[in-house]
């Protein structure tokens, strides 16, 4: 039997994103509590949680799967806003 390998970054390169710039779907809280910020930089599949050269909290919706990870750890903490992103915007899968 033939073995198959998936490289999911392979897979994730073929999607297309439609970023709205004027109207993120996620917005977090204006200083994210660092425990909660943490879970989401552990949990977001597409890694869009992350620190920055200081230490502080960096977040862009650019790359988001629309998964809803975030919204189920953080929704009541850290996330002021999510929602579905506005018709032909977001992310387009594709295969490939």
């Amino acid at each position: 039997m033939k073995e198959t390998t998936v490289n999911v970054d392979e897979k994730l390169a073929v999607d297309k994103f439609n970023v709205d710039e004027g109207n993120p779907h996620i917005v977090l809280v204006e200083d994210p509590d660092p425990t909660e910020f943490e879970k989401l930089m552990l949990c977001c599949p597409a890694g869009l949680y992350q620190r920055g050269p200081e230490g502080e909290a960096v977040f862009d919706c650019a790359g988001c799967l629309e998964c809803g990870t975030c919204r189920i750890l953080c929704g009541d903490t850290i996330i002021e806003k999510w929602e579905f992103p506005q018709a032909g915007m977001g992310v387009s899968y594709r295969f490939g």
